[in-house]
């Protein structure tokens, strides 16, 4: 059998994590770690049509890959990936000097076959070792990948690569590509692959593929404690143990292990990666990884609900993930057209002549309880509970356009939940209502708080007529603290997007001030 490698890739690949903002000591440091660690390469970042940043692994030209690699380590191969979908003038990138990066990785989607190819050439013509890495290699079909091999099998880069983009190609077909490309590479030809851990097949694949025991030298990526997108990578420390006590590598992990430690530690606790079911959905479904994340963090749709609209996506928008196609899809799903002439009318009765108080899940609803209970005690007073119900406050209804938060109230709704229900349309999955109302009458404007349920409650207290409201607990959000909510069961973490999301809705506010008078009895950052 041919020599096994490991590649890290913990800098290029976990940077979508981060942002590629590992810190100059981290990344210097955890070359030094990889070193140590005696795997065979080394992937230091992106080449990108940036402005240099000695904090990022993001490198606009070798002038900045040379500052890096300084002290190289001999024994260790060091690359830097281009991607043929962001790329840089590679004609007035200089050749090999030995200084620097060893060898460039040009990752390429399948309609873009033909320039990888191009990049994969001039790279080589420079002197450098290079990968040839076919993106989403399971879109490709058999013909088509075996075509594409032999055409590299004319170049002869370094290595070709199977990259399981989505993290969607199980055992059996992994194991159909490996032989295919070991039927129709050149020998010469380093085999590689590169893993995605949607399904949690990264480890049963790299194991497979060892086990083969193939007649040729292979590649395995793996990263730091999986560090990567979504549900990141294979894990470096996992894999590597395993090599050593079945292939008798001789792989240190306790340098992997101090690289979490020292400087991935931090990163993991404010951005999680791993196993999740928005991305195991993405990954079943075949579907570009960020269309869950998306999708997820708007925290408003159960599993069920992620499920089908990403089971809805065309086939041509699966592979290229764009914001603005997410949300059609994501708008698409929750216009649900109902006729809610009855239960606006309705609703307009029973608030006619009343006063109303909106109540939020802020924290600040719990300091000022006593304060609350006085005006909901009120004979005149309507109380609203959004998106959430404490037995602590009688309000007399429930509104939720969130059927990720109502999921968790359905059943309870005439039990422990004596309020009336009101709902937006787009809650499908909801059992108990008593009111139904259009979504897109009540949403609001700008798409990044599209169903804000207070400000949808707003919109809707106009159209019943109401000219004034009190509102407790709609604290605003923290930038510096996730914790704002009075209860954990509402628990979502906003802060990252705190500002942004605060300064959209104050401005929505002053809009609806024109057509009704908005008062916070409890504090509030849109006073």
């Amino acid at each position: 059998m041919g020599k096994i490698n490991i590649l890290d890739c913990t800098l290029r690949d976990g940077g979508y994590v981060n942002d590629w903002y590992f810190g100059k000591d981290a990344i210097t440091g955890l070359l030094d770690k990889m070193s140590l660690a005696n795997v065979e390469c080394v992937e230091v970042g992106f080449l990108r049509d940036v402005t240099y940043d000695e904090n990022r692994s993001l490198f606009p030209n070798k002038a900045s890959l040379d500052s890096l690699l300084k002290n190289k380590n001999k024994n260790l191969k060091y690359f830097v990936m281009y991607d043929v979908s962001s790329p840089i003038d590679i004609d007035s990138f200089p050749k090999n000097d030995g200084k620097g990066i060893d060898g460039v990785r040009v990752i390429f989607k399948k309609d873009r076959f033909d320039d990888g190819v191009s990049a994969v050439k001039k790279f080589m013509e420079r002197g450098y070792l290079v990968a040839a890495n076919f993106v989403s290699t399971n879109f490709y079909t058999d013909d088509e990948f075996i075509s594409g091999v032999k055409v590299f099998n004319e170049i002869k880069p370094y290595t070709v690569t199977i990259v399981d983009t989505f993290g969607s190609i199980k055992n059996d077909e992994f194991l159909h590509y490996v032989k295919l490309a070991d039927e129709n590479l050149d020998k010469d030809i380093v085999l590689s692959y590169h893993a995605h851990n949607n399904l949690q097949q990264a480890y049963q694949n790299a194991v497979s593929f060892v086990n083969l025991k193939l007649d040729r030298e292979i590649l395995i990526d793996a990263s730091v404690f999986g560090m990567g997108r979504g549900a990141g990578n294979l894990n470096l420390e996992l894999f590597a143990e395993y090599l050593n006590t079945n292939f008798g590598k001789d792989y240190h992990i306790v340098p992997v292990l101090e690289t979490m430690d020292e400087y991935l530690q931090e990163t993991y606790k404010k951005n999680f990666w791993g196993y999740s079911l928005p991305l195991y959905i993405s990954g079943t479904l075949n579907v570009h990884p960020n269309y869950a994340i998306y999708l997820a963090e708007k925290n408003t749709l159960t599993e069920k609900s992620l499920y089908e609209i990403m089971k809805n996506i065309k086939e041509e928008d699966k592979q290229k993930y764009k914001k603005e196609i997410a949300e059609n899809y994501y708008i698409e799903y929750m216009n649900v057209f109902k006729d809610d002439a009855e239960d606006l009318k309705k609703l307009s009765e029973e608030f006619k002549g009343k006063n109303v108080l909106v109540l939020a899940p802020g924290r600040s609803i719990n300091e000022y309880k006593d304060k609350i209970n006085a005006e909901l005690s009120k004979n005149d007073t309507i109380g609203i509970s959004l998106n959430f119900y404490n037995s602590e406050f009688k309000t007399d209804y429930l509104f939720s356009s969130n059927m990720r938060r109502y999921s968790k109230l359905d059943d309870k709704v005439g039990t422990d939940i004596k309020s009336k229900v009101i709902l937006t349309s787009n809650m499908r999955e909801a059992k108990n209502k008593d009111y139904v109302i259009n979504f897109f009458s009540l949403a609001i404007e700008s798409k990044d708080i599209i169903d804000n349920a207070a400000l949808m409650v707003f919109k809707l207290l106009i159209k019943l007529g109401i000219s004034s409201v009190k509102v407790a607990g709609m604290d605003g959000y923290d930038v510096n603290n996730p914790y704002v909510y009075s209860d954990a069961s509402t628990q979502f973490d906003f802060s990252s997007i705190a500002e942004e999301r605060n300064k959209l809705i104050k401005k929505e506010i002053e809009q609806l001030k024109k057509s009704l008078k908005i008062e916070f009895i409890t504090k509030s950052l849109y006073e």
